[in-house]
């Protein structure tokens, strides 16, 4: 006689239990693995930030530096975000996607601001040249669409912290509507 699907096989629950023990443990390995080397890769990209404003310091007058600066502290911001996400990840077992929108909106502010350095060299090295005209009319180009990617983001965010504020709000009254006196 077949065993229907009401019946489970101890050995099959015995299986299954043991294996997703083991994907457990195999994630949790890999999720630290991946924290340790996003700790490192950001306090070497912190470093490398401090060097080149010890470095930018000694020229007062150029902003390259700084722009190279800010840019390597958006590098770090990210993957400090990154860290937050597989740290959330870890204690929760669940994904959310507001990091990841905070990860691209820090990653598209960092585009705008690598677009601004180069165009900004274009401009004070080819003053009229037909090749520098090109370039930073697509330099502009990119910019508006990152300005809208990063509008698109701030929106983004905003929607989903206002959709968890609201429903922390209807918790509460959820809850009293449930209970056995709210009929009373």
């Amino acid at each position: 006689m077949a065993s229907g699907p009401s019946e489970t096989d101890p050995e099959t629950d015995r299986a299954i239990r043991l294996s997703t023990k083991l994907f457990l443990r195999i994630e949790l390995v890999v999720y630290v693995a991946l924290g340790i080397l996003l700790s490192v890769t950001a306090l070497l990209s912190l470093g490398s930030a401090a060097l080149l404003l010890l470095e930018g310091m000694r020229d007062w007058s150029g902003t390259r530096a700084v722009f190279l600066i800010v840019d390597r502290l958006m590098f770090v911001l990210m993957l400090i975000e990154i860290l937050h996400t597989v740290r959330g990840s870890v204690r929760s077992g669940a994904l959310t996607p507001e990091p990841f929108l905070i990860i691209g909106l820090i990653a598209s502010i960092r585009n705008v601001l690598v677009i601004t350095l180069k165009s900004s060299g274009m401009t004070s090295e080819g003053h009229g040249s037909i090749e520098g005209e090109i370039l930073f009319r697509s330099s502009i180009v990119e910019l508006a669409v990152l300005g809208a990617l990063i509008l698109i983001f701030v929106v983004s965010i905003y929607l989903l912290r206002r959709g968890h504020a609201l429903a922390a709000a209807n918790a509460p009254q959820a809850d009293q509507d449930r209970s056995p006196r709210a009929g009373k």
